[in-house]
This record gives structure tokens, C-alpha cells and sequence, in this order.
């Protein structure tokens, strides 16, 4: 259920754990890239042994409303990345309902890097946010995966957004939610778990 994330552009092979499956990230944040660039990058990376393809829509032309970008990978597991940030609720909506018809394998919030300028002038974001997961897990044909990326930080976040649907998080928390995860009894045996409720957040 949980992706680690290792975006740092300072990352070194070296740090990178083998035996693992490695999800190419191709266009963050922004996306900026003709449809045919991220066509042949993607393709690239699923040749090179990618078993995932995340892949940030062209922001800039979803705002615009030209909703004619797609990606094609050959046999990777794709999944776009909306930056829902920067997008309103219709956009978001047309966003799912493309990514149906396109039969993506998951739609994503964000890529944690989608920083907006608040009223104060520091630049923050959101992330995944629980109206933006319930409208995408909405909006999307059954058998589309949800991913939720940015701002799941604990093990309660990670439930809350399990309970809406969500299938996979991105987090750079890992430890910190499996090491809550042990301190409440959370293992290979099953046993309840007691969630604040989704409305209380």
C-alpha cells in the first residue's frame, strides 16, 4: 500500500535499496513536456525494467482546458499525477473521467513538489486532501486506483485515506508510520484499529 518516495535530486544510487521495483517519475512537478516527449520517455523506462510509470499531466494545458495530453507505457503500470493543488473540482472531475476512458491503472493527487503561493507570500501545498481523494474516488470507473501523495505523514492519515478507497499512499514518513504501527499492536495478525472519524479532520 505505501510507496517510499526518493525524489531528493541529490539521491544517489547508493542510496537506493536493491531488490526493490523501481516507479519512474517522469515530468516533475510541473509536467511541462509535449504528449510524444513523455511517450517516448515512458517507454524508455519501461524497456529499462520500470514497473511503474508516475507521470505528472502538462499543468499548464489542464488549466487551459486542453484535455487532448495523454501517455501511452508499454506494459508499466501507469499513473497520472494531477497536482489537484492547482486545479478546481470540475478539473479534477474531468481529469478522472479522461483517466477512465484512457483505463489508467491509477490517478494521483500530487507530487508533493506543487507549492502555491498563499495570501501571506510563503508557498505551500495540501496535497492529498481528503475532499480531493472522495471527489477522484468518485469520479474514476471501478478498477482505477487511487493514489494519495503529500501530507500522509502518520499512521491515522494513512487509515483515513485507506477507508475512502485509497489503495496506495506516497510517503517519505515510512518509519514513523510503521513504528506507530507496532506501538498499537499492528502486525501480520489481524486486529481492530481504532480511526478518529473521517469527519473529525
Amino acid at each position: 500500500m505505501i510507496d517510499h518516495s526518493l525524489l531528493h535530486p541529490a539521491m544517489t544510487d547508493a542510496e537506493i535499496a536493491t531488490g526493490l521495483s523501481i516507479a519512474a517519475k517522469y515530468k516533475f512537478p510541473a509536467g511541462n513536456s509535449t504528449t510524444e516527449v513523455k511517450v517516448f520517455e515512458a517507454t524508455k523506462a519501461a524497456e529499462a525494467g520500470g514497473k511503474e510509470i508516475d507521470m505528472v499531466l502538462n499543468i499548464g494545458k489542464a488549466l487551459g482546458g486542453d484535455w487532448d495530453y495523454a501517455v501511452v507505457s508499454k506494459g508499466s503500470i501507469l499513473k497520472v499525477i494531477f497536482e489537484n493543488d492547482f486545479l478546481t473540482d470540475a478539473e479534477i472531475v474531468k481529469l478522472c473521467h479522461i483517466c477512465s476512458e484512457d483505463g489508467v491503472a491509477f490517478v494521483k493527487t500530487s507530487t508533493g513538489y506543487g507549492f502555491v503561493k498563499q495570501s501571506n507570500g510563503m508557498y505551500n501545498y495540501q496535497g492529498a486532501t481528503l475532499p480531493h481523494l472522495s471527489l477522484m474516488r468518485e469520479n474514476v470507473e471501478e478498477g482505477i486506483q487511487i493514489k494519495a501523495a503529500g501530507g500522509v505523514r502518520t499512521l491515522d492519515d494513512l487509515l483515513r485515506v485507506r477507508i475512502l478507497g485509497v489503495m496506495r499512499v506516497g510517503a517519505t514518513a515510512i518509519e514513523a508510520i510503521l513504528e506507530e504501527a507496532m506501538r498499537r499492536g499492528i502486525g501480520e495478525e489481524l486486529v481492530e484499529v481504532n480511526v478518529p472519524p473521517l469527519s473529525s479532520v
